[in-house]
């Protein structure tokens, strides 16, 4: 994941989630990488289940994917795509979906 970042991104260092968009016949695409190592350690620092934070990650490169932006830094965390973000982590983890 390291060397995709660096490559795709210009960043030297592993990362949890990559999302490259798509166009495919005018429809939203996109390609989502998830580096499971990076979201182990996460997951722990967190206190939240691996499969959590998987989830939370995989919702995330969505975002991206549709075009969602999130500032980087302290802003991220209370920036609405973030708080969208929880909410549909919540939403799938509690089986409501909707």
């Amino acid at each position: 994941m390291r060397g995709l970042n660096r490559r795709a991104l210009g960043r030297d260092r592993a990362t949890d989630v990559i999302a490259f968009p798509l166009q495919h016949l005018g429809t939203v695409a996109g390609d989502i990488y998830v580096c499971p190592s990076v979201a182990r350690r996460s997951a722990l620092a967190a206190g939240v289940s691996e499969r959590e934070e998987v989830l939370r990650l995989v919702v995330h490169g969505i975002l991206h994917v549709l075009g969602r932006e999130h500032p980087e830094g302290k802003g991220r965390t209370g920036s609405t795509m973030w708080r969208l973000q929880e909410r549909y982590v919540r939403e799938i983890s509690s089986g409501s979906g909707g």
